[in-house]
């Protein structure tokens, strides 16, 4: 109640006021509701609550299907967790060294939070102990299965003792859902919260392509003519994603992506890019952008169709968020015409085709985003806080504060958003300033 209150969290979300009591009586349960209803909270309340912080054992496991929400949700538990005594949780995700892993499992943690695959494989290296887990949690369950986990998740319950509670969190509830649910839990007590709303605020345009080689110069008109400063492209599968990724590099537009085979620091570097509006464009399939908490988006590019309504809805969910307009495009094909008649029945309105914007915008030069991140090579581990770039950047013959943006302190590095006019001369005061008596290396992130 304490790390509640002290998170500001008073009234609870309908699947938690549902799920709670179930989870607290120790039942398995099976819950659908969509991103962002509170379910990180509720499975997190329910198995803190048991946890028994004296015991240096894993009590808690919680599989998730990509890395970005894995640290979304550790960071989640840690917050609640805050109250209670050296409660450790472990982040073990593939992409990354697993050797470190290694090392951290070595000293124990009481949670572990991680993708199937690499939990998977230290359980087959011996290098992790689940013989005392007493809460196995599935989080976005239905995208686990989609991206192909379910031999992964089978394999790993193995590990887990029989007489653990089960939980399973799911966006949506296909069938593979229901026959999981009945191979490893017990009796699950099935929870509904709240689905995807329909914003039928947000403007959608839809673009019908005579051929297929038209869709990218479509894309490229529509972000000329907008020039928003942020949006998401979505495309339904990695491989479409990274040639798309290459295709608008290649424009000059300042463009950033997201998909599973991207190593952490990279990731980490490119949501950085995106949230600090230094890049315009993000290129993200579904999956890759679970979890992503990001405000202000501008506009949404449905490159490909979704593949179901649902997910249809939750993409173009992500614009015009707080009472903000939002937009929304979307390019489809001959054979994706049925997919814009479903979508017209779900929002009860026409759709028609809208004309695709003149081809003279292709002649004119590509725009910038009004920030650029600054990359420095110290951090916490230096003793470096925020406070610090700030006065040096401001310090004699510097920068203005107004023309700094957000600043993110890691282990060993430091990243500034700045005015793209101030960019020169704020590199120029990092090189020849000291920030706490050190020398710094400043160099624009692309």
């Amino acid at each position: 109640m304490e790390a509640l209150s002290k998170a500001g969290f008073s009234k609870m979300t309908p699947i938690q006021a549902q799920a709670l009591p179930e989870l607290l009586e120790g039942k398995d349960v099976v819950a659908q509701a969509k991103t962002g209803s509170g379910k990180t909270l509720a499975f997190s309340l329910a198995m803190l609550q048991q946890l028994k912080p004296g015991v240096q054992l894993t009590q808690g496991l919680i599989l998730a299907p990509t890395r970005e929400l894995a640290s979304q949700v550790a960071q989640e538990v840690r917050k609640l967790a805050k109250s209670l005594a050296n409660v450790k949780v472990l982040t073990i995700c593939g992409g990354e060294p697993i050797g470190p892993q290694i090392s951290s499992l070595e000293h124990g943690a009481h949670i572990i939070v991680g993708t199937p695959g690499r939990i998977e494989e230290h359980l087959f290296k011996g290098t992790l102990d689940l013989t005392q887990v007493s809460h196995f949690i599935l989080d976005e369950a239905d995208q686990m299965l989609e991206m192909g986990f379910i031999d992964a998740i089978e394999n790993i319950a193995v590990y887990v003792p029989p007489t653990r509670q089960t939980m399973m969190f799911s966006a949506t509830y296909p069938k593979d859902i229901e026959q999981l649910s009945g191979r490893f839990m017990q009796s699950p007590a099935l929870v509904k919260g709240e689905t995807e709303t329909l914003n039928k605020q947000i403007k959608q345009q839809f673009f019908a392509l005579k051929n297929n080689k038209l869709r990218f110069n479509t894309l490229k008109l529509l972000l000329l003519q907008h020039k928003p400063e942020s949006c998401i492209v979505f495309c339904n599968t990695k491989v479409e994603t990274k040639k798309l990724y290459s295709e608008l590099q290649q424009t000059g537009l300042q463009v950033v992506v997201l998909h599973g085979d991207l190593a952490q620091i990279e990731r980490q570097r490119m949501l950085l890019r995106f949230a600090n509006k230094s890049a315009s464009v993000l290129v993200a399939t579904d999956v890759a952008a679970r979890g992503l908490d990001i405000e202000d988006i501008d506009m949404v590019v449905n490159y490909h169709m979704a593949l179901d309504p649902q997910t249809h809805v939750h993409r173009v969910g992500r614009t015009g968020r707080g009472g903000k307009k939002g937009f929304a495009c979307s390019l489809y094909g001959e054979n994706e015409k049925f997919k814009v008649t479903q979508l017209s029945e779900l929002y009860e309105r026409e759709f028609n085709p809208s004309p695709t914007p003149p081809l003279s915008l292709l002649d004119k030069p590509v725009y910038k985003p009004t920030m650029v991140t600054v990359i420095l090579d110290v951090g916490k581990k230096q003793k470096i806080r925020a406070g610090d770039i700030v006065g040096c950047l401001t310090g004699e013959n510097g920068i203005g504060s107004a023309q700094i943006g957000h600043i993110s302190v890691q282990d060993n590095q430091a990243y500034v958003a700045i005015y793209r006019d101030a960019v020169k001369p704020a590199i120029r005061k990092l090189q020849t300033d000291k920030i706490k008596g050190k020398r710094v290396k400043a160099k624009r992130l692309v």
